[in-house]
Protein backbone atom coordinates (compact mmCIF):
# COMPACT_ATOMS: atom_id res chain seq x y z
CA UNK A 1 0.00 0.00 0.00
CA UNK A 2 2.72 2.50 0.98
CA UNK A 3 5.38 0.99 -1.29
CA UNK A 4 4.13 2.78 -4.43
CA UNK A 5 3.91 6.10 -2.59
CA UNK A 6 7.48 5.67 -1.31
CA UNK A 7 8.74 5.05 -4.85
CA UNK A 8 6.98 8.17 -6.18
CA UNK A 9 8.00 10.35 -3.22
CA UNK A 10 11.26 9.15 -1.58
CA UNK A 11 10.97 11.83 1.15
CA UNK A 12 7.91 10.02 2.51
CA UNK A 13 9.74 6.73 3.14
CA UNK A 14 10.50 6.20 6.84
CA UNK A 15 14.00 5.47 8.12
CA UNK A 16 15.52 4.30 11.39
CA UNK A 17 16.55 7.43 13.25
CA UNK A 18 17.93 5.74 16.39
CA UNK A 19 17.96 2.51 18.36
CA UNK A 20 18.13 2.74 22.15
CA UNK A 21 19.10 -0.33 24.20
CA UNK A 22 18.31 -0.02 27.92
CA UNK A 23 19.20 -2.29 30.83
CA UNK A 24 17.53 -1.56 34.14
CA UNK A 25 19.49 -3.31 36.88
CA UNK A 26 17.81 -1.73 39.90
CA UNK A 27 20.98 -1.25 41.95
CA UNK A 28 24.42 0.27 41.65
CA UNK A 29 27.69 -1.49 42.29
CA UNK A 30 29.15 -4.67 40.83
CA UNK A 31 25.95 -5.82 39.12
CA UNK A 32 25.65 -2.49 37.26
CA UNK A 33 29.27 -2.61 36.11
CA UNK A 34 28.72 -6.15 34.77
CA UNK A 35 25.64 -4.92 32.88
CA UNK A 36 27.69 -2.06 31.39
CA UNK A 37 30.39 -4.47 30.16
CA UNK A 38 27.74 -6.74 28.64
CA UNK A 39 25.98 -3.85 26.90
CA UNK A 40 29.30 -2.64 25.52
CA UNK A 41 30.00 -6.16 24.21
CA UNK A 42 26.61 -6.36 22.49
CA UNK A 43 26.56 -2.88 20.91
CA UNK A 44 30.23 -1.96 20.60
CA UNK A 45 29.68 1.42 22.31
CA UNK A 46 30.27 2.64 25.85
CA UNK A 47 26.97 2.84 27.78
CA UNK A 48 25.72 5.80 29.81
CA UNK A 49 24.38 5.27 33.34
CA UNK A 50 20.76 6.07 34.09
CA UNK A 51 19.87 7.60 37.44
CA UNK A 52 16.87 7.04 39.74
CA UNK A 53 14.38 9.90 39.58
CA UNK A 54 12.91 9.32 43.04
CA UNK A 55 13.49 7.34 46.22
CA UNK A 56 11.71 4.00 46.66
CA UNK A 57 12.32 2.49 50.10
CA UNK A 58 10.65 -0.83 49.20
CA UNK A 59 13.32 -1.52 46.58
CA UNK A 60 16.16 0.22 48.46
CA UNK A 61 16.65 2.87 45.77
CA UNK A 62 17.68 6.45 46.57
CA UNK A 63 17.12 9.47 44.33
CA UNK A 64 20.22 10.22 42.23
CA UNK A 65 21.62 6.69 42.52
CA UNK A 66 22.68 4.98 39.23
CA UNK A 67 20.34 2.01 38.63
CA UNK A 68 20.79 1.14 34.94
CA UNK A 69 22.59 1.85 31.69
CA UNK A 70 21.68 2.59 28.09
CA UNK A 71 23.21 3.03 24.64
CA UNK A 72 21.84 5.08 21.74
CA UNK A 73 22.87 3.89 18.28
CA UNK A 74 22.48 5.71 14.97
CA UNK A 75 23.28 5.01 11.33
CA UNK A 76 24.62 1.72 9.99
CA UNK A 77 25.69 0.46 13.42
CA UNK A 78 22.10 0.86 14.64
CA UNK A 79 20.76 -1.31 11.81
CA UNK A 80 23.42 -4.00 12.37
CA UNK A 81 22.75 -4.21 16.12
CA UNK A 82 18.98 -4.12 15.57
CA UNK A 83 19.15 -7.12 13.22
CA UNK A 84 21.18 -9.00 15.83
CA UNK A 85 18.70 -8.12 18.60
CA UNK A 86 15.68 -9.05 16.46
CA UNK A 87 17.24 -12.52 16.16
CA UNK A 88 16.60 -12.96 19.91
CA UNK A 89 12.84 -12.69 19.30
CA UNK A 90 12.99 -14.73 16.05
CA UNK A 91 12.08 -11.66 13.96
CA UNK A 92 8.53 -11.73 15.38
CA UNK A 93 6.91 -8.63 16.86
CA UNK A 94 3.38 -8.12 18.12
CA UNK A 95 1.19 -5.38 16.71
CA UNK A 96 0.99 -3.84 20.20
CA UNK A 97 4.76 -3.22 20.13
CA UNK A 98 4.20 -0.36 17.62
CA UNK A 99 3.19 3.11 18.81
CA UNK A 100 0.80 5.47 17.04
CA UNK A 101 3.75 7.76 16.22
CA UNK A 102 5.51 4.95 14.32
CA UNK A 103 8.20 3.83 16.73
CA UNK A 104 8.36 0.34 18.17
CA UNK A 105 9.96 -1.41 21.09
CA UNK A 106 10.43 -4.92 22.38
CA UNK A 107 12.05 -6.66 25.32
CA UNK A 108 14.60 -9.44 25.55
CA UNK A 109 14.25 -11.51 28.73
CA UNK A 110 17.74 -13.04 28.71
CA UNK A 111 20.78 -11.77 26.83
CA UNK A 112 21.80 -15.35 26.01
CA UNK A 113 18.85 -15.45 23.54
CA UNK A 114 20.82 -13.11 21.25
CA UNK A 115 22.56 -15.11 18.50
CA UNK A 116 26.30 -15.44 19.20
CA UNK A 117 26.06 -14.69 22.93
CA UNK A 118 27.19 -17.33 25.41
CA UNK A 119 26.42 -17.74 29.10
CA UNK A 120 29.16 -16.57 31.45
CA UNK A 121 28.63 -17.53 35.11
CA UNK A 122 30.64 -14.52 36.30
CA UNK A 123 28.33 -12.07 34.50
CA UNK A 124 24.97 -13.74 35.08
CA UNK A 125 21.82 -13.14 33.04
CA UNK A 126 20.43 -9.72 32.13
CA UNK A 127 17.35 -8.61 30.22
CA UNK A 128 17.03 -5.48 28.12
CA UNK A 129 14.58 -3.20 26.34
CA UNK A 130 15.09 -2.12 22.74
CA UNK A 131 13.35 1.05 21.49
CA UNK A 132 13.48 2.02 17.81
CA UNK A 133 12.54 5.51 16.60
CA UNK A 134 11.37 5.87 13.01
CA UNK A 135 11.07 9.17 11.16
CA UNK A 136 10.82 10.53 7.64
CA UNK A 137 13.51 12.73 6.07
CA UNK A 138 13.09 16.40 6.99
CA UNK A 139 12.48 15.92 10.72
CA UNK A 140 15.52 18.03 11.52
CA UNK A 141 13.21 21.03 11.09
CA UNK A 142 11.57 20.02 14.38
CA UNK A 143 14.85 19.83 16.37
CA UNK A 144 17.09 22.58 14.98
CA UNK A 145 17.71 25.79 16.94
CA UNK A 146 17.31 28.39 14.18
CA UNK A 147 14.01 28.60 12.28
CA UNK A 148 12.46 25.65 14.11
CA UNK A 149 9.21 24.44 12.57
CA UNK A 150 6.40 21.99 13.13
CA UNK A 151 5.98 18.68 11.33
CA UNK A 152 2.47 18.18 9.90
CA UNK A 153 0.55 14.99 10.68
CA UNK A 154 0.78 13.79 7.08
CA UNK A 155 4.60 13.72 7.38
CA UNK A 156 4.67 11.73 10.64
CA UNK A 157 5.09 7.96 10.58
CA UNK A 158 1.81 6.13 11.21
CA UNK A 159 1.50 2.74 12.89
CA UNK A 160 0.54 0.99 9.63
CA UNK A 161 3.39 2.66 7.76
CA UNK A 162 5.88 1.58 10.43
CA UNK A 163 4.65 -2.02 10.30
CA UNK A 164 5.02 -2.15 6.50
CA UNK A 165 8.48 -0.52 6.61
CA UNK A 166 9.80 -2.95 9.25
CA UNK A 167 8.33 -5.94 7.41
CA UNK A 168 9.87 -4.88 4.11
CA UNK A 169 13.28 -3.57 5.25
CA UNK A 170 14.13 -5.87 8.16
CA UNK A 171 12.07 -8.96 7.32
CA UNK A 172 10.09 -8.82 10.56
CA UNK A 173 6.89 -10.82 10.89
CA UNK A 174 4.20 -8.76 12.68
CA UNK A 175 1.87 -11.07 14.59
CA UNK A 176 -1.75 -10.18 15.34
CA UNK A 177 -2.83 -10.88 18.94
Amino acid sequence: MFKEAWEKQPMTKPRIEKVTVNMGVGESGERLSKAEKLLEEITGMKPVRTIAKRTNRDFGIRKGEPIGCKVTLRGKRAIEVLKKLLGAVDYNLRRENFSLEGGFSFGIREHIDIPGMKYDPEVGIFGMDVCVTLEKPGHRVKRRKIKRGKIPKRHRVSKEEAIEFVSEELGVNVVED
